[in-house]
């Protein structure tokens, strides 16, 4: 097993910091450094895919688009790289990528990508890891959509959110979030003007700010806590055993999960 190289003031991407030293010079002469717009796409559905993005700050959404209906599947934020389907030798996506919270980003052209996978084996495994952990997430967000109500949802989607950028400031809009959540933006407002009566937000134009994180993950379901600690497994290099390789579908079970510690 080699020992990671890790220099947080040059690369924040958690796949990027997790190969060795010489596994990231060979691929470092290949990333360029790129902004994360808000609202830019960087990858339509079905479309041959040119560059992958290894996300240093912000959060890219990954949405499904299906008869004029479009749903927030996953999310990427520092720790992850889209389209991670390269990895599995994809030439094309199934979801668009869209910018949720700009940032910055290092990208590199897909076939230089496929190319360092084939010499460096390692830079394979660490995206396989990473694929892994994305598709419990995808998976524990379709069980989400259909176990959850707006508020439990809400709430994890929030806490996800703040996980992933770090911050407790995010810009995010009440229209984007019926979006993402496929409800109507009557009722996203409402539910985040109950979470503001109960101090858990303070909404501003534009933006939102978490002011009370522990009891937010308090009111989100237990899918906060399975995606949490999924990510946070992966960080730290565990292994993930067969057994834990499912979504959650008992709702006591659910309830039992909800701490990520």
């Amino acid at each position: 097993m080699h020992t990671p190289w890790r220099n947080s003031e040059f690369v924040r991407n958690g796949i990027l910091a997790s190969l060795s030293l010489s596994d990231f010079e060979y691929i470092r002469p290949l990333l360029e450094s790129v902004t994360l717009k808000n609202r830019l796409v960087l990858q339509e559905p079905n479309r041959q895919i040119e560059y992958v993005h290894f996300v240093e700050t912000g959060l890219i959404s990954l949405m499904t688009v299906s008869s004029g209906s479009i749903l927030e599947t996953a999310m990427v934020g520092s720790q992850g790289v889209d389209p991670a389907s390269v990895a599995l030798g994809a030439g094309t996506s199934s979801h668009r990528s869209m910018v949720a919270v700009p940032g910055s980003a290092f990208r590199i052209r897909a076939d230089d990508l496929r190319q360092a996978m084939y010499a460096r084996p390692e830079i394979r495994e660490q995206l396989l890891r990473y694929v892994h952990s994305l598709m419990i997430q995808s998976s524990q967000t379709a069980l989400c959509g259909l176990q959850h109500h707006l508020e439990q949802r809400l709430a994890c989607w929030l806490c996800l959110v703040c996980a992933a950028i770090d911050d407790n400031v995010l810009p995010i809009t009440h229209s984007h979030l019926s979006t993402i959540l496929g409800f109507h933006r009557v009722a996203v407002t409402v539910a985040l003007t109950q979470f503001e009566r109960q101090g858990l937000v303070r909404k501003t134009r534009g933006m939102l700010q978490i002011h009370d994180r522990e009891l937010l993950e308090r009111k989100a379901c237990c899918c906060y806590g399975i995606v949490a600690k999924t990510y946070k497994r992966k960080a730290q290099s565990q292994p993930i055993l067969e057994s834990q390789i499912r979504v959650v579908v008992d709702h006591d079970e659910c309830a039992a999960t909800r701490s990520i510690r």
